[in-house]
């Protein structure tokens, strides 16, 4: 069976299933394995590994630690 035939077959099973636990398990899997980006040395990036990633800025942001964009254009005036 390929790859297209493999993704109809499951999502025709998928759309069966009553049970959330099972949905649950199936959703974490693929937020575990499937690649949603690449950093910029090229390297596949998770969902997980994305949202973790994203971690760092966002607290960052919330303690203040940031520059404006009009302080950074001012900035840039400089270069």
């Amino acid at each position: 069976m390929g790859i297209k035939e493999t993704k109809l077959d499951l999502m025709q099973k998928l759309m069966t299933v009553n049970d959330s636990k099972l949905l649950k398990k199936v959703e974490k899997l693929l937020e575990e394995e499937l690649i949603v980006g690449y950093t910029t040395e090229g390297k596949p990036l998770t969902i997980s590994e994305y949202n973790k990633r994203l971690e760092i800025p966002e607290a960052q942001i919330s303690s203040g630690e940031f520059i404006s964009q009009a302080d950074l254009e001012k900035e840039s005036e400089n270069w």
